[in-house]
């Protein structure tokens, strides 16, 4: 009787893909005991956007979640999503950045390490693999599944091959979107297992399109080791199979699979209840999508997609940013949709729309990607985009992209201690998300003063509206009626106060400093309670600078005072996980910035206004 291993992935994969990985650690911890007794091969639990999520949005330090979650976890393997040279993050990191994050990971509670690369170029993969291997984990490589001309079976074969000859111990096949159909799936394995007989095959399939189950079992058929499954109340949609129903299934077949399938459901029964209670991130429709397998759009990239959409009040052009998702898809070389090239691809879709131009705008990552800063696409770039987005630059598809950048931990220490960070984990965190990370440890020293709720706003907000109504009132921006709710109050000194509203239904922190008096003109209208951040100007010169998207702004690049040029990047602003440089429209000098770094921001503000130099006149 063959044995059929099971990883459970409903703590990761699970709430990333249908909750927007906005579960907290402590509604997950019951859970992890419960999976730990239930005989699967691991849990994944790590890794993907969770820890992004944990600094961003839920207040919580990814790794406490890791221990809190290992402490628990006394019998079973714990696994992460890790994204090579991308680590968790959204750009290429530098040797020393990945090798520490590794050796920290396993330190920390993980033992199994699911690496990929988003363009299968195993280049990518190299340093993760090694350090993985070198410190006793066991090591899944990941063949990123997609369609296209080139992503033929022979091609996974070959990058396969590459994976093992790094130390791979597991061949893993990821089908981040859905999209792999039980025929491919039993060819594929087949052939991976023809190619490579003592080597256990690992499946990975959403059901976004409702394939997956059936994947599943052809490719068990065809001789599949391994698969990932979530729980019954966590499964389906763009999650994965359920894997009560999956366990029922293999072992008519005549399998075994050592998993106590009553437990399971007792684990299926608590994250019920525990998906009620993040019911407002739960926007997926119910019924599959069938589009899933032309767009190609990763289960854990569409629900984001659609709220990013929502936050930039542009949900109803989702069907035409899908449909331009292909062509630039096509355009780029066939990438496969998996983080980070589904942002990269899906963000530029977005604003090949919102400018009625392609490529008119591109994000520092899309300009990256098609330099090879990412790797080697998987088929050419079309020319005639390289040129739009590079002009005469040359790309450098050749050169293994981490060989370009120099060692990050020892620069930045100092720096990430001074932000905030007070431990090793902290600074690496520091290293992958520096404007994230400062907000958080800022936010934690706070919390540990005991100058903001030390329990979620949201959680907050629930038990003041129980007592009494919160105070209400309207401002009016740009024309624009808010509708505010005062939740709470923060932090309060001479140069600024600190209170929690809702906005729009929305819960916020926002901090109210006294500023330069603004005269009130026909441009913006101002309030008493108008906040800092709204007393920016409607643009109405050459100068004027402005973001084609709402975002926070990253990073400031000029002073008051600064000679530019047109096009020289002024600031940095991060939207849709991805960076968007902010260029000089103009030659002048920066006369007037009216954004902080950390600050959102929306278009058709100000954000910089530069005073254009004068050209001189040609003499008669």
């Amino acid at each position: 009787m063959r044995q059929i291993k099971v990883t459970d992935v409903s703590l990761r994969d699970g709430i990333q893909s249908l909750l927007a990985t906005r579960v907290r650690t402590e509604d997950m911890l019951d859970a992890v005991e419960l999976l730990d007794k239930c005989g699967f091969w691991s849990l994944e639990v790590w890794g993907g956007a969770t820890f992004d999520v944990c600094l961003r949005y839920l207040k919580e330090d990814p790794w406490e979640r890791l221990r809190k979650f290992k402490e628990r976890a006394k019998n079973t393997k714990l696994e992460m999503l890790l994204r090579g040279q991308n680590v968790v993050g959204y750009r290429h990191y530098a040797d020393d950045v990945v090798e520490e994050f590794v050796k920290r990971a396993y330190d920390n509670g993980i033992e199994v390490f699911r690496i990929f690369d988003a363009l299968n170029d195993t280049r990518n993969m190299r340093k993760a693999i090694e350090t993985a291997k070198k410190v006793g984990a066991v090591v899944k490589g990941v063949l990123s599944y997609t369609i296209s001309p080139v992503h033929t079976v022979e091609y996974y074969v070959k990058v396969a091959r590459e994976l093992v000859d790094m130390g791979a111990d597991i061949i893993s096949i990821k089908d981040q979107a859905g999209i792999l159909s039980p025929k491919v799936c039993y060819e594929l394995v087949s052939a991976l297992k023809s190619e490579f007989p003592d080597y256990p095959v690992h499946l990975h399939t959403q059901t976004t399109a409702d394939l997956a189950e059936m994947a599943q079992l052809k490719g068990i058929e065809a001789g599949a080791d391994m698969i990932d499954t979530a729980c019954y109340s966590l499964s389906g949609q763009t999650s994965h199979p359920p894997g009560e129903t999956m366990i029922y299934v293999l072992r008519e077949f005549g399998y075994e699979v050592p998993v106590n399938t009553e437990l399971y459901k007792k684990v299926g029964d608590l994250l019920k209840e525990v998906r009620k209670k993040y019911r407002k991130y739960d926007v997926l429709p119910p019924y599959p999508d069938v589009e899933v397998l032309i767009h190609q759009i990763p289960g854990g990239m569409i629900s984001n997609f659609i709220s990013q959409l929502k936050e930039q009040n542009l949900e109803h052009k989702l069907e035409e940013v899908l449909e331009e998702v292909k062509r630039v898809r096509e355009d780029f070389g066939y990438p496969p949709l998996v983080t980070p090239t589904s942002q990269i691809v899906g963000t530029q879709a977005f604003l090949n729309v919102l400018h009625g131009e392609r490529y008119k705008v591109v994000t520092k990552e899309t300009k990256d990607y098609v330099k090879g800063l990412y790797g080697r696409p998987p088929a050419p770039i079309k020319k005639e985009v390289i040129k739009k987005i590079l002009g005469d630059e040359e790309p450098i598809y050749d050169v293994r992209p981490a060989d370009l950048l120099e060692p990050e931990l020892d620069k930045i220490r100092e720096e990430a201690i001074e932000a905030g960070a007070k431990t090793e984990e902290d600074i690496l965190s520091y290293a992958l998300f520096p404007v994230v990370a400062k907000e958080f440890f800022e936010w934690r020293e706070k919390a540990r003063k005991g100058e903001v709720p030390p329990v979620p706003l949201e959680e907050e907000e629930e038990k003041k509206e129980e007592c009494k109504a919160p105070v209400e009132f309207y401002i009016t921006v740009h024309g624009e009626q808010y509708h505010v709710q005062i939740a709470g109050k923060g932090e309060e000194d001479p140069t600024k106060r600190t209170f929690f509203i809702r906005l729009d239904g929305q819960l916020e922190e926002v901090q109210l400093q006294p500023i330069r008096e603004v005269a009130v003109t026909e441009e913006f209208e101002v309030t008493e309670a108008t906040p800092v951040a709204s007393r920016r100007p409607k643009p109405k010169d050459i100068g004027d600078v402005t973001s084609p998207i709402t975002g926070k702004v990253v990073n400031i690049k000029v002073n008051v005072g600064d000679e530019v040029k047109e096009g020289d990047v002024l600031l940095v602003v991060e939207a849709m996980k991805m960076e968007n440089e902010i260029h000089s429209p103009v030659d002048g000098v920066v006369e007037e910035i009216f954004v902080r770094v950390g600050e959102t921001i929306n278009p058709d503000e100000v954000l910089i206004r530069i005073k254009p130099k004068r050209k001189k006149r040609r003499k008669a």
